[in-house]
C-alpha cells in the first residue's frame, strides 16, 4: 500500500514506516502530524485517484528531527567581463516518519 501526498508544496510517494525529508515544517520534534492532501492511494492494486484529493484520506506522520541539507554552491560568471560571483546555500529540512495511511 502506498500513497501520493502533497506535503509543503511537494508531492511524495510514501509507504508505512518510511522516513522522508520535507521542507521545514512548523512543528516541534516528536509531535504527530496529519496530512490531508492525499492525491492517490494504491491499496493492493485497487487505486483511488482524488479529484483533486481523495475524500477522507489522511497520512499520519511523526516529526523526527530538523536538519540542514548539504551546501550547494552557486557560481555565476560572465566571460571576458571580469564578473564572478560565488554564493553558498543550505536548505532547511524536516525528517518525518510515516506512521499510517488512513483510508477515507
Amino acid at each position: 500500500m502506498y500513497a501520493i501526498v502533497d506535503i509543503a508544496g511537494q508531492q511524495f510517494k510514501v509507504v508505512k514506516d518510511q522516513k522522508v525529508y520535507v521542507h521545514r515544517l512548523d512543528a516541534a520534534e516528536g509531535t504527530d502530524m496529519e496530512f490531508a492532501k492525499v492525491l492517490l492511494i494504491d491499496n493492493e492494486g485497487k487505486i483511488q485517484v482524488g479529484n483533486p484529493v481523495v475524500d477522507g484520506a489522511k497520512i499520519a506522520a511523526k516529526v523526527l528531527t530538523h536538519v540542514r541539507g548539504d551546501k550547494v554552491l552557486v557560481f555565476k560568471k560572465k566571460r571576458r567581463k571580469g564578473y564572478q560571483k560565488l554564493n553558498g546555500h543550505r536548505q532547511n529540512f524536516t525528517q518525518i516518519q510515516i506512521q499510517d495511511i488512513i483510508l477515507g
